[in-house]
């Protein structure tokens, strides 16, 4: 059975699956609910078909690039027979010498702050005109929705230049009061250390980095937010102490108490966030929890210290100024009705203090 892609799309939309998956040796494989299914009536698949599809949706020079280097992160526009258009992040690796990609549908239209149910201290951070403020937790775990809603926010309320260094870019914003120039590492900019250095030279006022991953970048990050703009980006961390930990520790040692008063003074806050299953098999299956970190002069003393362990504390005490722990959002989430114990329970970050404050 060839392997036809325009209908395993079509599938993902009609279904409204998050992913699509597609390996050598297993059917074509799709994430609903947070969970894998089998699509098994399409059959197994072949090396040569998973050849066949990226190369009619790859470039010639993508596909050059993907079966030189084995991985290639990309975006795409998929028209559907009804004449609507669905985006696609992809990733085309290869797993025990075979062709093997991963296909996320981008949600046609960016949701607001409201619309996610995302903390309202966000539209706060919206208006900031300088410093850094960080989208951190899991992969697949909605940190480029939340990035993508703030700037909305931004686009909607600000007139503004704002430059989105992303990799790939997902979420097309539409100018309203801003001018936005979106480019893609690979295709705009060689890098997002790259893409960050030229933005300093393109008159920004808000720059989003679609992922801080090496020292060159974090550096260029911190210094742009020294220099007056409101820089925005993301790790793969899970709390806020953990964040601010692995940002001072890429740096080499003999830097790292430079760049913790430098970081001390331009942090803004950092939003942790994970989707939860509600388990109730509705057609919004997930709910977003998340930990908000707001930089005051405690928290700033802290991080000039080196003291990180003691922001949870801070958290914990700073709910009038928009901050609370993810335990806090979950007993919150399940005294709402909007998540089951079981599941709360299961992504707390710190079970006991879970089960204090919703009492055993």
């Amino acid at each position: 059975m060839s392997l036809d892609l325009n209908s395993l799309f079509e599938d993902v939309t009609r279904r409204n699956a998050s992913d699509l998956h597609l390996a050598v040796g297993v059917p074509p494989t799709i994430r609903f609910d947070g969970k894998l299914l089998y699509l098994k009536e399409r059959g197994i698949l072949t090396d040569e078909d998973i050849e066949r599809a990226l190369s009619s949706i790859l470039s010639p020079l993508q596909m050059r690039k993907y079966q030189s280097t084995h991985e290639l992160d990309f975006s795409f526009a998929y028209k559907r027979p009804d004449g609507k258009t669905d985006r696609f992040r992809g990733n085309a690796y290869y797993s025990l010498s075979k062709m093997s990609a991963a296909f996320r549908l981008i949600p046609p239209v960016v949701r607001s702050i409201e619309d996610l149910n995302l903390p309202s201290i966000l539209k706060d951070i919206s208006k900031k005109r300088r410093g850094l403020f960080l989208v951190t937790g899991p992969t697949g775990h909605g940190k480029s929705t939340t990035l993508a809603a703030i700037v909305k926010e931004i686009n909607n309320t600000r007139d503004d230049h704002i430059i989105t260094i992303e990799d790939p870019v997902e979420f097309v914003h539409n100018p309203v009061k801003c001018l936005i120039n979106q480019r893609e590492i690979g295709t705009d900019t060689a890098s997002f250390a790259e893409g960050l250095k030229r933005a300093m030279r393109q008159d920004p006022d808000v720059i989003l980095i679609g992922e801080m991953r090496d020292l060159e970048t974090i550096s260029a990050a911190v210094t742009a937010a020294e220099t007056g703009h409101l820089v925005f980006g993301t790790l793969h961390t899970q709390d806020a102490a953990q964040s601010i930990d692995r940002l001072i520790d890429v740096f080499p040692m003999n830097q790292q108490e430079q760049i913790r008063v430098q970081l001390s003074s331009v942090l803004v806050g950092i939003c942790s966030q994970q989707l939860v299953p509600k388990g109730d098999n509705s057609g919004d299956s997930r709910v977003c929890a998340t930990e908000v970190l707001i930089s005051n002069p405690a928290v700033k003393n802290c991080i000039r210290e080196g003291k990180t362990t003691q922001i949870k504390t801070l958290i914990q005490t700073g709910m009038s100024a928009g901050m609370h722990t993810m335990e806090q959002c979950l007993a919150v989430l399940v005294k709402n009705s909007m998540l089951p114990r079981e599941a709360a329970f299961t992504y707390a970050y710190d079970v006991k203090e879970l089960q204090r404050i919703l009492g055993k």
